[in-house]
Protein backbone atom coordinates (compact mmCIF):
# COMPACT_ATOMS: atom_id res chain seq x y z
CA UNK A 1 0.00 0.00 0.00
CA UNK A 2 1.59 3.76 -0.73
CA UNK A 3 1.34 5.39 2.07
CA UNK A 4 3.16 8.72 0.75
CA UNK A 5 -0.54 10.95 0.82
CA UNK A 6 -1.30 9.95 4.21
CA UNK A 7 -1.70 12.21 6.98
CA UNK A 8 -1.98 15.18 4.20
CA UNK A 9 -4.30 17.39 2.93
CA UNK A 10 -6.50 16.52 -0.22
CA UNK A 11 -6.15 20.32 -1.67
CA UNK A 12 -2.06 19.20 -0.95
CA UNK A 13 -2.61 16.06 -3.03
CA UNK A 14 -4.45 17.79 -5.58
CA UNK A 15 -1.73 19.67 -6.44
CA UNK A 16 1.09 16.87 -6.20
CA UNK A 17 -0.68 15.33 -8.43
CA UNK A 18 -0.72 18.79 -10.34
CA UNK A 19 -4.63 18.60 -11.30
CA UNK A 20 -5.85 21.10 -8.31
CA UNK A 21 -6.35 23.61 -10.91
CA UNK A 22 -7.98 20.99 -13.16
CA UNK A 23 -10.11 19.84 -10.39
CA UNK A 24 -11.29 23.20 -8.83
CA UNK A 25 -12.79 24.39 -12.60
CA UNK A 26 -14.75 21.43 -12.86
CA UNK A 27 -16.44 21.68 -9.31
CA UNK A 28 -16.96 25.66 -10.39
CA UNK A 29 -18.96 24.57 -13.37
CA UNK A 30 -20.89 22.24 -11.85
CA UNK A 31 -21.56 24.51 -8.75
CA UNK A 32 -22.84 27.12 -11.29
CA UNK A 33 -24.93 24.50 -13.22
CA UNK A 34 -26.93 22.98 -10.71
CA UNK A 35 -27.73 26.97 -9.48
CA UNK A 36 -28.73 27.64 -12.67
CA UNK A 37 -31.04 24.21 -12.87
CA UNK A 38 -32.25 24.66 -9.33
CA UNK A 39 -33.11 28.82 -9.83
CA UNK A 40 -34.94 27.52 -13.18
CA UNK A 41 -36.77 25.17 -11.45
CA UNK A 42 -37.95 27.14 -8.29
CA UNK A 43 -39.10 29.72 -11.40
CA UNK A 44 -40.81 27.05 -13.55
CA UNK A 45 -39.07 28.02 -16.54
CA UNK A 46 -38.27 25.41 -18.32
CA UNK A 47 -35.19 25.40 -20.74
CA UNK A 48 -36.91 26.24 -24.24
CA UNK A 49 -38.11 29.55 -22.63
CA UNK A 50 -34.70 29.83 -21.24
CA UNK A 51 -33.06 29.62 -24.75
CA UNK A 52 -35.80 32.41 -25.26
CA UNK A 53 -35.50 34.86 -23.06
CA UNK A 54 -31.57 34.72 -22.83
CA UNK A 55 -31.57 35.03 -27.74
CA UNK A 56 -30.09 31.68 -27.35
CA UNK A 57 -30.26 28.38 -29.14
CA UNK A 58 -31.68 25.49 -26.76
CA UNK A 59 -27.88 23.58 -27.65
CA UNK A 60 -26.08 26.83 -26.60
CA UNK A 61 -28.11 26.70 -23.40
CA UNK A 62 -27.45 22.71 -22.37
CA UNK A 63 -23.95 23.86 -23.54
CA UNK A 64 -24.00 26.30 -20.49
CA UNK A 65 -26.31 23.67 -18.12
CA UNK A 66 -24.05 20.64 -18.50
CA UNK A 67 -21.66 20.29 -15.76
CA UNK A 68 -19.22 18.55 -17.39
CA UNK A 69 -18.98 21.21 -20.26
CA UNK A 70 -16.35 24.38 -19.24
CA UNK A 71 -16.68 25.88 -22.38
CA UNK A 72 -19.27 28.89 -21.16
CA UNK A 73 -18.87 32.77 -21.72
CA UNK A 74 -18.77 35.02 -19.56
CA UNK A 75 -21.79 37.09 -21.92
CA UNK A 76 -23.47 33.19 -21.41
CA UNK A 77 -23.34 33.59 -17.88
CA UNK A 78 -24.76 37.27 -17.40
CA UNK A 79 -27.27 36.58 -19.87
CA UNK A 80 -28.38 33.48 -17.56
CA UNK A 81 -28.31 35.08 -14.44
CA UNK A 82 -30.17 38.49 -15.53
CA UNK A 83 -32.88 36.39 -17.03
CA UNK A 84 -33.51 34.48 -13.83
CA UNK A 85 -33.33 38.17 -11.89
CA UNK A 86 -29.50 37.43 -10.30
CA UNK A 87 -26.51 38.94 -10.63
CA UNK A 88 -23.44 37.35 -11.66
CA UNK A 89 -20.49 37.60 -9.27
CA UNK A 90 -16.52 36.94 -10.01
CA UNK A 91 -14.15 37.25 -7.51
CA UNK A 92 -10.65 36.90 -7.25
CA UNK A 93 -8.97 35.28 -4.31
Amino acid sequence: MNKKHIGSSFDSFLEEEGIAAEVENEAVKRLISYNLLDEMKKQNINKTEMAKKMSTSRAALNRLLNPYNDSVTLSTLTKAANVLGKRLVLQLQ
